[in-house]
Formats: structure tokens, sequence, C-alpha cells
């Protein structure tokens, strides 16, 4: 176990990173964001996920790189919600026209302080207060990294609120499963019947569209090299697992045909925002010294609806005082 000063903060906080192993993984984790800044397989040598080696690149660089984004993940058109009567207006901190991720001091850009650590696990806390954001009431979140046997990454998200507020924590890290520049010949397979069409703010319409005789249908594994009009597909996109949060069961699997590692996900989330890094430019070197440009790794953020408290028919991204947000995701990594 080795637990150490990583960097500080422009306000002076330190920055520590923790390295746990376990299950044939072995993960970096930094307080800052909660971030999985590191990820690596026994008898794979490339890393799993992308980061940076050195902290000033985060704050400066990091399009959420392995973050905890909240207290709300994803997009809210106009930054704008009605509770229990109540109107209220967050920042909108993308393009000025949505607020996306818990706003530009969110969690995924903060610092957590770390209240349990032990070989194969370490748990991370932070407090949100009252109207930071433009948020409702003060939240209190912990996420918990364990590396079980089996390759497992098990990441469990616990939240309690003061007043209702809406709360939607997810893990948001970049996956590539071997060394090529991008991922556009991984295959991927998502268990959704329907995904969601968004509009020119990336705000979903409203429509739960079948994934049938379209470029979104992954219900059965294939390569995320697809072309629309000529031009290949960038995928940022909601797909709609289940209605509401339930067991937790499989529900994507992502394969390197190249290095023979899969990985495969299992959720409690009635959601998963698929985005295949079509945007990713980075001046800032990453991990290993490698550019990361477009396509250089793929998220599968579990979570609730985008935009779910202005949608009807979504998930309920509600939380009020005396319930508990439980939100648990596995990520099971196997080499063949």
């Amino acid at each position: 176990m080795q637990r150490e000063i990583f960097g500080t903060t422009a306000s002076g906080e330190t920055v520590e990173r923790v390295q746990i192993h376990g299950g044939g993984l072995t993960a970096f984790i930094l307080t800052w964001g909660a971030v999985i800044q590191d990820l690596r397989l026994q008898g794979h040598a490339p890393p799993l996920v992308l980061g940076f080696d050195t902290f000033p690149s985060y704050p400066m660089h990091s399009p959420y790189f392995g973050a905890t984004p909240g207290r709300c993940a994803n997009r809210i058109a106009g930054g704008r919600f009605t509770l229990d009567g109540v109107d209220y207006q967050l920042e909108c901190n993308e393009r000025g026209v949505s607020h996306l991720h818990g706003g530009s001091d969110g969690m995924g850009k903060r610092n957590w302080t770390i209240t349990d650590l032990a070989d194969d696990r370490v748990t991370l806390t932070i407090t949100d207060p009252d109207g930071r954001g433009g948020y409702p009431g003060t939240l209190e979140a912990q996420v918990t990294y364990w590396l079980k046997p089996g390759g497992t990454l098990s990441v469990t998200y616990e939240s309690i609120t003061d007043q209702p507020t809406l709360a939607n924590l997810c893990q948001h890290s970049y996956f590539n499963l071997d060394d090529s520049p991008d991922i556009l010949d991984h295959e991927l397979m998502i268990a959704a019947e329907t995904y969601l069409p968004v509009d020119d703010d990336l705000i979903p319409t409203g429509e739960q569209r079948p994934v049938s005789g379209t470029p979104f249908d992954f219900r059965e594994s294939g390569v995320l090299r697809r072309l629309e009009d000529g031009v290949q597909v960038g995928f940022d996109h909601n797909f709609c697992l289940s209605k509401d949060r339930v067991a937790k069961r499989p529900v994507a699997r992502l394969k390197s045909m190249k290095s023979g590692v899969s990985m495969t996900v299992l959720t409690t989330e009635p959601g998963v925002q698929f985005y295949a890094g079509a945007k990713l430019s980075l001046a800032a070197a990453g991990l290993e010294g490698r550019h990361y440009g477009a396509f250089a790794g793929l998220c599968l953020e579990t979570q609730i609806w985008p935009d779910a408290i202005n949608q009807k028919g979504f998930p309920s991204a509600i939380l009020r005082p005396g319930s508990i947000l439980l939100q648990e995701t596995d990520y099971v990594f196997v080499k063949e």
C-alpha cells in the first residue's frame, strides 16, 4: 500500500495519491476529483485508462479523466429545474447554455478526503454545501474503490442530503484496452433497446428511440468504427437500460481484439452514457507520454439519464432527506 503527495491545488490544498492492489489489478487514486489516475491489469502492460503522470495537467487539461462528476452528472438544459414548486438556476458551465457535471467547481474538480484505506480498497468523502453551483441542500457523498477477485474494480457511491436536491454520481474513466491511438477497432456490446437522441446542445429531446436499424445498435457486439454520411459517428448519448435503479446486472462489454483484454460492466443504474471521445485533442502528454487525440478512449458512464429532472418519463434524479442514494458499478477485466 502506498500513499503519497501528488500535487497542490491552486488554493493550496494537498492532493494525495494512493495505490491499491487486488484481483490482478493495480489502481492509483487521487483525492482530487476522486480520480482513477491509472489502472493496470496483470499480464497487460499498457494502462487501461487515460490519465496524466503529473497533477498540474488535471486542472488545466483533463476532460474529467477518471473523475467523479457531481453532484449531478451529465447535462441539465439551461441549468434550470423546478423541485417541489421552487425554481432553481444552476451555473451554465458548458458553452454558457447548459449545466454539465455539477458545474465548474463540481465534485470532479475538488479535493476529497480519504476516510478508509486498505491494501485493496480506498474510501473518499466530500461535502457539497448548500447553494454551491446553485444546488439546494448540503450533500454528503462518498465513494469506495475496491479491487476484488477476478479482475473486478468495484465502485460504490453513497449520497445523503439535508434538503430535497438532485444527485447523480458516476465514474468518468476513459478506457482503452490496448496500445492503439484510438478505440475505433474495439468491439462493444450495450444491452439497450433504446437510446436518447439529442439536440445541438447535446440535451435529450425527450424521445426514446429504438436502436434497431441505427449505428446505435450495440445489442450484439460490434466494432466502433461506424460511419454515417461518410463520417465516424461521434457517440455521446445515453443508452436506456431500465426505467429505474435495479439490482446490479451486466449491461455492457468492451473488448480489444488486438490485446485480448475485455471489460464487462455491471451496474445498478438505469442508464449508461456512451461517449466515444470524439472531441479529445489534448496538448498535454498523457500517461507514459502518450498523445490523446480523437477517440483515444471511451467512457461508459453508468448513471441516471441526463436532464432527467426536466423530462417526463425519465428515471428520477431527486434525492430527499432520510434516503440514501446507493449507486454501484463493477468493471471486470479479463485477458484471454
